[in-house]
């Protein structure tokens, strides 16, 4: 199954590198591709004092373990994709989170699920019919199936 991950759900595995969300992420890589846009590492760049901060982890303690959480996402630039996957993007989530266009841009167009611990960002896509998103524990119920 193809999922693209948000920023919140890496930022969760970062902070919280023993949580189920983050055990999903590092080791289920036979049952689940794991994509997200080059944003993500924009993203981490600028949030990362405040990861290091909150982690309490030195500098490349920090560097490694976002290196181990993210290793087994494909990050796709996203200017890249075509504009009219954009587009509409754009037009359901300027009253949610513009932020969040590139990697719902993605899903659609990798045909694959949106992983999003962002409640705000759930709601609104389901208010507007996005229905390839997914949850932490929608996710975890899939990966102990695969597991059994």
């Amino acid at each position: 199954m193809k999922i693209v991950v948000d920023t919140n759900v890496v930022f969760s595995a970062i902070l919280n590198a023993n949580s189920r969300l983050a055990q999903i992420l590092i080791y289920s890589e036979p049952h689940f591709q794991f994509y997200s846009c080059d944003y993500l590492h924009t993203e981490i760049f600028n949030h990362r004092d405040k990861l290091q901060k909150l982690t309490k982890l030195s500098k490349n303690e920090l560097l490694e373990l976002e290196d181990f959480v993210t290793h087994h996402i494909t990050f796709i630039n996203e200017r890249l994709l075509p504009q009219k996957l954009i587009d509409s993007p754009q037009k359901q989530l300027t009253d949610i989170d513009p932020y969040d266009v590139p990697f719902v841009a993605l899903a659609k167009h990798l045909d694959a699920k949106l992983w999003t611990g962002d409640l705000k960002l759930t709601k609104g896509l389901k208010a507007k019919r996005f229905k390839n998103s997914i949850s932490t524990a929608e996710l975890a119920l899939l990966f102990d199936e695969l597991e059994k």
